[in-house]
């Protein structure tokens, strides 16, 4: 026989149930966050060293890349974006185009400046560095992109 209690949990066993489907939630909120912490982490660590690949390999890879762009009828292609961490105030100076904001990249955002300098520029090549984001209106992120127009 079926009684009420089988058909109709009381209020306070629906309460509880609430509760923990909350706790799970909030549990798995906090996993993600965690995750996501971590991915930032090692991006910065990457993008903070040496990226060991040579000019002759660099150059390879920006002629084929341009190359494409071309063909697809591009005069400038994205390059990517990092964190403004990776510069040493944090984004202000690119943030207000001020002479020598490059002096404030490190790790492969310099890398990547310099190789531009070094094989790019006198050919022609323009580089537009600038904060691509404002979260809680403060600098974020750096953009890159290379053109040719």
């Amino acid at each position: 026989m079926t009684t009420l209690d089988d058909v109709l949990p009381s209020a306070k066993d629906l309460q509880k149930k609430l509760a923990l489907a909350e706790a799970e939630k909030a549990a798995e909120s906090a996993r993600r966050a965690a995750a996501e912490d971590a991915e930032k982490k090692a991006l910065l660590d990457q993008l903070s060293k040496p990226s060991g690949v040579s000019d002759d390999v660099r150059m390879q890879r920006v002629a084929a890349i341009i190359q494409r762009a071309v063909g697809n009828g591009q005069t400038e292609v994205f390059v990517g974006k990092f964190p403004n961490t990776l510069c040493t105030d944090h984004g202000r100076a690119i943030n207000q185009a001020e002479p020598g904001w490059e002096k404030t990249l490190t790790g492969l955002p310099k890398e990547l400046y310099d190789f531009w300098v070094k094989h790019l520029r006198d050919r022609g090549y323009r580089l537009r560095v600038q904060i691509v984001d404002f979260p809680g209106g403060m600098p974020g992120d750096v953009g890159v992109t290379l053109s040719w127009s």
